[in-house]
């Protein structure tokens, strides 16, 4: 199991396009990949769970990623989060 700490940057948080980007992004790995926010946490494969989070502009959020290609995973989801959130 693999995790990372990020912290939300994006002015808007996270809205429908940049959840939708996320969903995508994680539907294309075989391992499990959650992602919290404080006490809540929700599949990062399931768009409605990552809105559901309702993360704002400046709150951290940690991503879990646990399976067969978790090393890959983990490493691009950071990149991603860096580029686009």
């Amino acid at each position: 199991m693999k995790t990372f700490n990020y912290t939300i940057q994006d002015a808007l948080g996270i809205h429908a396009r940049p959840a939708g980007i996320l969903v995508k992004q994680a539907a294309g790995y075989q391992s499990a990949v959650k992602i919290a926010k404080g006490e809540k946490s929700a599949d990062a494969k399931r768009i409605f769970g990552v809105m559901g989070l309702g993360v704002k502009t400046g709150e951290e959020v940690t991503i879990t990623v646990e399976g067969a290609d978790e090393d890959t995973a983990i490493a691009e989801l950071e990149a991603f989060f860096k580029e686009n959130l």
